[in-house]
């Protein structure tokens, strides 16, 4: 067959599978796992919060972390002096499938199964995984939260957008009672949950939000990643939030970064 449809479909096929490559990789970035320049494929190269492989040394540590420091267009950052505009609707379209969570080390991660989107522009993304930082990592006008969760979502070319959602001390959080309960207590831990976790539950009921383009907010660092941060809040207990922290052992918060040249969008 490959001889008979001759170079288009050799070039189809090379195509083809350099977009499953970027495909991989970014779920294997966005699942917890770095692909470094080490001499194992997958093998992650170790950085911390704080210390000689904190953030301000990420770049440093290996070539692929390189844009941590060299990034024009990194996040977290203070969102302030936004600008007006005719940000779009967004659709969300989540199920009950948060069926894992893992302590990866750096934070607590519920991993998602297929069938979730969110939709903006006329773009569709599928929701992968939801995890969580405290304090939170993006502050809005200079104020900090308790805690943030960051919903990650990739669409068939890999492309990543994410939603973030600001936790305030409040209220018990019933859905987000569902993970903490089987919370790992060890790093590379991880239960199933048998009550699935339904994220649209975690996101607040007004979907007004600021938009801006960043980056992942962790090694690598790799930019272009599409930002949506809420506008209004959600709610945890005093308890719930401090079992957060208990688990993770540190603040699991990147330092906000310049906005350069980039636009605040509400």
């Amino acid at each position: 067959m490959d001889i008979l449809l001759g170079e288009k479909t050799r070039e189809g096929r090379r195509r083809r599978g350099f977009t499953m490559m970027k495909y991989v990789h970014v779920l294997l970035l966005i699942t917890g796992i770095c692909l470094s320049a080490g001499p194992v494929l997958g093998e992650e190269k170790h950085w911390t919060y704080s210390g000689h492989e904190g953030p301000e040394h990420w770049g440093e540590l290996d070539p692929a972390f390189a844009v941590c420091s060299s990034g024009k267009s990194q996040s977290p950052v203070n969102l302030t002096g936004m600008i007006d505009g005719n940000l779009p609707e967004i659709t969300i379209n989540y199920i009950a499938g948060g069926n894992e969570i893992l302590n990866n080390g750096h934070t607590i991660q519920v991993n998602y199964t297929s069938g979730s989107t969110v939709t903006f522009n006329g773009h569709s993304f599928e929701l992968q995984q939801f995890h969580f930082h405290a304090p939170s990592e993006n502050t809005i006008e200079g104020h900090s939260f308790p805690m943030e969760a960051h919903f990650v979502h990739a669409d068939k070319d890999g492309n990543l957008a994410v939603i973030a959602v600001m936790f305030t001390e409040g209220a018990r959080n019933a859905e987000l009672e569902k993970a903490w309960n089987h919370m790992p207590e060890q790093a590379r831990e991880s239960h199933e949950l048998t009550a699935h976790v339904d994220a649209k539950n975690l996101l607040p009921r007004d979907y007004n939000y600021y938009r801006l383009s960043g980056s992942l907010t962790t090694p690598p660092c790799s930019e272009g990643v599409s930002w949506l941060v809420m506008k209004s809040y959600n709610t945890a207990s005093k308890e719930q939030l401090e079992k957060f922290v208990q688990k993770i052992h540190h603040p699991n918060n990147r330092p906000v970064q310049p906005i350069n040249a980039r636009m605040i969008v509400k």
